[in-house]
């Protein structure tokens, strides 16, 4: 067993001792009858952003290689709003890659996530997972940089309140049992994910805790770490769909909502990027100072932020969040551990550290690596996004930031150093632009740079139409200040947009 999998949560990399990247039709066919496996489930994400479900009780090895081979068809109009009923058949190809043993299920199964053919046999040019592999691939060819990434992803537990140990209200950041009542949710969702493929970093409870009658509400995060922005997509849509089950599992209720009440924190879905050439990490310079390659992402990040909404915050609730004053943001503009920003460059580990040696004075000359971790994050989308969609937009904005002439003078205009929030900042915040404040002002910012996301064929014209008439469809320009004073109308919109995403 190699270095690579010889720890690896999971059970197919362990078993067929390789990458899962490396998987091909023999290993699964080789894991189905060494685990006596008896179904397999496609999954595959729809234009609501789920995982949707095609079961197959395995009959033969024969039944199993076609399976794997043919893909199945299924109903497309039903699947997406913007194909019609007459010409909706599409087939749904498994990607091998994919492949884990399903946490939940009472017999053995094996689920695999698919991508979208049409009729010809051709990847569906305007489904999701489709767009992100262009997103991804154009900025290969045209820059020579591919692109890592990952998701913060914040959630609230809502369950009956507990009269026991109560945590201070807002004050839930990184508390521990038995102030969190939900570590021990949180930690099977982590093994969970983890041993259906996702690269987590860590999870933790967040900030937001809070009571309403007899209900607790309680916010958490697990945070993945960078890889390619394609498996990134990937893991996030099978965390999600953990989570909701094993929640059901446990009778409570999971939401990522962006905000679910006045007043309280709420749940966000960071990314953070990162671009790499020939295996290394382009975010810095070898003396760890940030490089022009970063800068030039970051402008195109700031430059296409106003249109990034309309694929990151996908209900009117989105922009209850990002509101002025709050550390979500509202401002187009970053900084260096700057929380009020709309890119953060996280702290690093540059220059010579010797903290581990500090901290522990019985071990001497602990190596010190060059260390890629440094990346940028963007912080406005939420748990509404359409997930490869976004990551999709995130991949056109790097690009396009690497293709902007003035971008890393655009990069020092927007750049802060300073809380924006502070009275001393008035001037500085003055002179800064704004995302969008609705689904309406998105949609129409969408639209006004729709070019950049059509260039090299990645989004196509219909898919960006239908998304832009989804955002101006709410007509919801005004919707904060109508609903300043009305705590009932605004619940009305929290649960009809609670399970979004």
């Amino acid at each position: 067993m190699n270095q690579y999998t010889e720890m690896n949560p999971n059970q197919l990399v362990q078993y067929l001792n390789k990458p899962s990247g490396e998987f091909t039709k023999q290993d699964i066919i080789r894991y189905v009858e060494d685990h006596d496996i008896s179904m397999i489930n496609f999954r595959y994400c729809g234009w609501d952003g789920r995982l949707k479900t095609l079961n197959f009780v395995i009959n033969s090895k024969q039944h199993l290689d076609s399976i794997l081979t043919y893909g199945e068809r299924v109903d497309g109009s039903s699947l997406f709003s913007f194909i019609e009923a007459g010409s909706s058949d599409l087939y749904v190809i498994p990607r091998y890659k994919t492949a884990f043993l399903n946490p939940f299920s009472e017999v053995p199964t094996l689920d695999i996530l698919c991508s979208y053919y049409n009729k010809d046999g051709e990847p569906l040019a305007s489904s999701p997972e489709y767009i992100l592999k262009k997103a991804h691939q154009a900025l290969i060819d045209k820059t020579g940089y591919s692109l890592d990434a990952m998701g913060e992803l914040e959630y609230y537990i809502i369950s009956k309140k507990e009269e026991l140990f109560q945590a201070t209200d807002q004050k839930g950041y990184h508390e521990a049992e038995p102030f969190s009542k939900w570590g021990s949710f949180r930690r099977e969702a982590m093994l969970a994910i983890a041993q259906a493929g996702g690269h987590i970093k860590y999870g933790h409870s967040e900030v937001g805790n809070f009571v309403v009658d007899d209900l607790e509400y309680e916010q958490n995060e697990i945070e993945f770490t960078p890889t390619n922005i394609e498996d990134a997509a990937d893991q996030l849509l099978i965390a999600k769909w953990i989570l909701r089950t094993l929640a059901h599992k446990h009778g409570v209720t999971v939401t990522f909502a962006p905000k679910i009440t006045t007043g309280k924190a709420g749940s966000g879905l960071h990314v953070h990027t990162r671009l790499m050439k020939d295996g290394k990490n382009m975010m810095v310079k070898k003396n760890g100072e940030l490089s022009d390659v970063a800068k030039k992402s970051i402008a195109g990040y700031l430059d296409l932020s106003p249109s990034l909404t309309a694929f990151g915050n996908l209900n009117p609730m989105s922009y209850f969040r990002l509101v002025p004053h709050q550390e979500a943001p509202t401002n187009i503009c970053w900084g260096d551990r700057n929380r009020s920003v709309l890119v953060r460059v996280p702290l690093g580990w540059g220059g010579n550290m010797k903290m581990a040696e500090d901290a522990n004075p019985q071990q001497k000359n602990i190596t010190l690596e060059n260390v890629d971790r440094q990346t940028v994050e963007l912080r406005s989308p939420d748990g509404s996004a359409d997930i490869y969609m976004l990551m999709a937009g995130i991949a056109v904005a790097a690009r396009h930031g690497l293709e902007m002439k003035n971008a890393l003078d655009y990069a020092q205009k927007t750049y802060v150093d300073v809380d924006i929030f502070q009275e001393s900042s008035k001037k500085r915040l003055s002179e800064l632009n704004h995302l969008p404040d609705s689904c309406q002002a998105s949609g129409e910012a969408l639209d006004s740079q729709r070019e950049v996301y059509l260039k090299y064929g990645v989004f196509t014209g219909g898919t960006l139409d239908g998304i832009i008439n989804y955002h101006k469809s709410f007509k919801d320009k005004n919707l904060r200040e109508s609903l300043k004073d009305k705590p009932e109308e605004l619940l009305k919109l929290v649960r009809k947009y609670f399970h979004c995403g």
